[in-house]
């Protein structure tokens, strides 16, 4: 349904889809047509402008022709008073070019009106073709968009049926589970309800314990030494037996009828008691209580701001809760094993750092007898420099000697033995003469 209002009186009413679409095509043609005939009245107002403009135009280029003919008429006049023998030849020769020239111009006006005509009627077609073109494009354009919508009117519909059938359905899902646990609490003692809950629990995790959960511990918590235990804790390793996650699980439910209804929060501290005394990380109740509860309805609640790392979830977020807590776990367990290995490479380096010392210190020690020793050496070879330099001046004093005695004994002749004894001088003269 659609409404409209009067533009004079004001008054607003409805109307149904066809009259409205009836309505909407009547205006619009109304409008196509008023848009026509305003664009034909502007193509013919420009096509008389255009007429008359060449019309003007024509018929300033005859009077242009016409005044230069009269002018040369008189100037033929003239040459006729002048000389009046030729008069009747140049008239009669001037006539028959005027007679031509005007025969031209008519002519010439004659085709300028065809062309014009012409040309008028080539702008009209034209025009009615560009307006002719015009309403298609927009019919056309109309058409497609009453199509689209069509469609989307009718995928609107549908999707509005879809989400009600979906909803109809989840609404119809929730009334028939509220009905089953209402017709299970009932039919059950306070004892079974609690244990209901832990059986449910159990066959769950059960059910994907060997795809989802294949090295994970996961039993009743039977050890009761310190005067109170748990329901179940779950535990599980890596392949080098370093535990990654435990959580201490509670499961509590009671009976729609029950006069005095206990509350999630009177849980907590003997949760975390439980927890603490078997070493477990995490502390999770599983509760059906306050079933009205907003905050418990919603999914996982974190309780960490009364208890350390405690959960409260719904029967149905038991499952998820432990991939998520298990998943977190990994990721942290891959961060302490890197943490480890920095630190037992960190402790590496100090190792090295203390063999490094102890090498420098070794060093320096044998270094220093090593030093003390080359010392001595050097001062020994010192003494024995100074024992072989005194020993070579003395072969250098020696040598001087045998040096000066070679020279004496060079120098030595027989005349120098003989110059002061005359008696081997008279022997060595008398074995010359022979």
């Amino acid at each position: 349904m659609h409404e409209i209002k009067c533009p004079h009186c004001h008054t607003a009413f409805t109307i149904n889809e066809a009259s409205y679409a009836d309505i909407l095509n009547q205006v619009r043609t109304r409008e196509f047509q008023n848009e026509i005939h305003e664009r034909l009245q502007q193509a013919q107002s420009r096509f008389q402008g255009e007429m008359r403009l060449a019309e003007a135009q024509a018929q300033q280029h005859l009077e242009r022709e016409l005044a230069e003919k009269n002018r040369e008429i008189a100037e033929l006049a003239n040459k006729i008073n002048e000389h009046e023998k030729d008069s009747r030849l140049a008239v009669g020769e001037a006539e028959g070019r005027l007679k031509a020239k005007i025969a031209e111009q008519d002519k010439l006006i004659a085709e300028l009106k065809a062309q014009a005509q012409s040309l008028a009627a080539a702008k009209e077609m034209e025009k009615k073709l560009e307006i002719t073109q015009a309403v298609a494009d927009k019919d056309r354009q109309l058409s497609d968009l009453t199509a689209r919508l069509a469609l989307e009117a009718k995928e609107r519909e549908l999707e509005k049926q879809n989400l009600r059938e979906k909803y109809e359905g989840e609404l119809k899902q929730k009334d028939e589970t509220i009905a089953f646990y209402k017709d299970f609490k009932a039919r059950q003692s306070t004892k079974m309800i609690g244990e209901s809950l832990e059986v449910h629990c159990e066959t769950e995790f059960n059910r994907i314990r060997t795809t989802a959960f294949p090295q994970a511990q996961f039993g009743k918590d039977n050890d009761a030494k310190s005067g109170s235990k748990g329901d179940y804790i779950y535990r599980e390793s890596d392949g080098q037996g370093n535990e990654v996650i435990s959580i201490m699980f509670e499961m509590k439910n009671e009976n729609d009828n029950t006069a005095t209804k206990k509350k999630n929060e009177h849980f907590f501290k003997e949760l975390d008691k439980d927890r603490n005394e078997k070493k477990c990380e995490y502390a999770v109740l599983v509760s059906l209580l306050e079933a009205d509860s907003e905050l418990y309805n919603t999914g996982i609640v974190d309780v960490s701001y009364a208890y350390p790392k405690m959960y409260v979830v719904r029967p149905q977020f038991f499952i998820p809760l432990i991939s998520l807590l298990r998943n977190a776990a990994l990721n942290s367990l891959k961060y302490k094993q890197e943490a480890a290995q920095m630190r037992a490479q960190n402790i590496d380096i100090t190792n090295f750092e203390e063999d490094l010392n102890a090498f420098k210190e070794g060093f320096a020690r044998n270094y220093d007898l090593a030093s003390r020793k080359f010392q001595t050496a050097i001062e020994e070879i010192d003494k024995t420099i100074t024992h072989l330099q005194k020993t070579k001046e003395a072969l250098l004093s020696s040598e001087n000697n045998l040096r000066l005695a070679n020279n004496k004994a060079a120098d030595l002749t027989v005349k120098k033995l003989v110059k002061k004894n005359p008696t081997m001088k008279a022997a060595f003269e008398a074995l010359e003469k022979k």
